[in-house]
């Protein structure tokens, strides 16, 4: 019992980086109804920029390491952010009146873009943090040995505040209802003053943001990030969405903290080599039976 106990715990862990990258997916699909690939590799850009920038201030600079990590953050901050509007402006108001697939397209040639960018300033090599925050937590008492580590519980606590503060933002500020009049009906809130580009681009700040953080989250926990990783990610989170719908941030994340759960306990009792494959196959039935759902009611 205290095993599963200590793969559920890790799993809420895992949970919160996939409920953050989803969170963020649905700011932008919700409201452009456009399939984005670009969110897997700003997590992987996010993470790989923190690390870089990290290493840079260490060796080059001779900063301590408080100061080196604030610099990697900030450069990283500067670097999606500069990015967001570049993407908002140069990709999505030249494409948002054509072909839905050009902006899937786009945005794949952007994530291998981030891709060579982040492979280039890193010289095609690897760069790792040391262990950070690593003190066991324990929980649900010392006779039971349940435990995360510092870093962990902090990840945790800042993806629920962000996630919550999005919600409320959402469900109680201007800001949230006109997200949703530009998502329901974006020719009508035109007519109403709302301007929709601007809005877009908002959206898409914060959806990089979200994306961002979780890709620093799991820098500072992991020590490396890899773009297979973020793409893998990616790839995870259309899959959620597309199975729960785009309509809503909060339904997308819980989806993904779902199966960051499963992840863990896969990996726990099963073999890691298959974990992915088990993951996609759960996705693709779930996809296949909401479709199929949908079209009985519509008959």
């Amino acid at each position: 019992m205290a095993y599963f106990l200590q793969l559920l715990f890790n799993g809420v862990h895992n949970a919160a980086l996939y409920a953050l990258l989803a969170y963020g997916y649905v700011l932008i699909h919700g409201l452009t109804h456009r399939t984005d690939l670009s969110l897997g590799a700003i997590f992987a850009f996010s993470g790989q920029t923190f690390i870089l920038a990290t290493a840079f201030g260490w060796s080059v600079l001779w900063m301590t390491l408080p100061a080196a990590l604030s610099f990697g953050l900030l450069i990283a901050i500067v670097y999606i952010g500069v990015g967001g509007f570049i993407v908002a402006k140069f990709i999505y108001a030249p494409l948002d009146v054509g072909n839905r697939n050009t902006v899937l397209v786009a945005t794949l040639g952007l994530s291998i873009f981030l891709m060579e960018l982040s492979r280039i300033a890193a010289d095609t090599k690897d760069y790792w943090l040391p262990p950070l925050l690593a003190s066991p937590v324990r929980l649900l008492g010392p006779e039971i040995g349940i435990s995360l580590t510092q870093l962990q519980v902090i990840n945790i606590a800042v993806a629920f505040v962000v996630i919550a503060l999005g919600e409320m933002i959402m469900l109680r500020t201007s800001a949230g209802r006109i997200w949703r009049a530009v998502s329901d009906e974006p020719a009508a809130s035109a007519l109403c003053g709302i301007d929709p580009s601007k809005v877009r681009t908002q959206a898409i700040l914060a959806a990089y943001g979200v994306c961002a953080l979780a890709g620093f989250l799991a820098a500072l926990y992991y020590g490396n990030v890899s773009f297979n990783t973020g793409m893998i990610f990616g790839l995870k989170i259309l899959f959620i969405t597309a199975a729960g719908g785009f309509s809503r941030p909060l339904h997308a994340a819980f989806g993904a903290a779902i199966i960051g759960m499963v992840e863990s306990l896969w990996g726990g009792y099963f073999s890691i080599l298959w974990r992915d494959a088990a993951v996609f196959s759960l996705l693709v039935f779930v996809l296949a039976t909401r479709i199929n759902v949908q079209d009985t009611e519509r008959i």
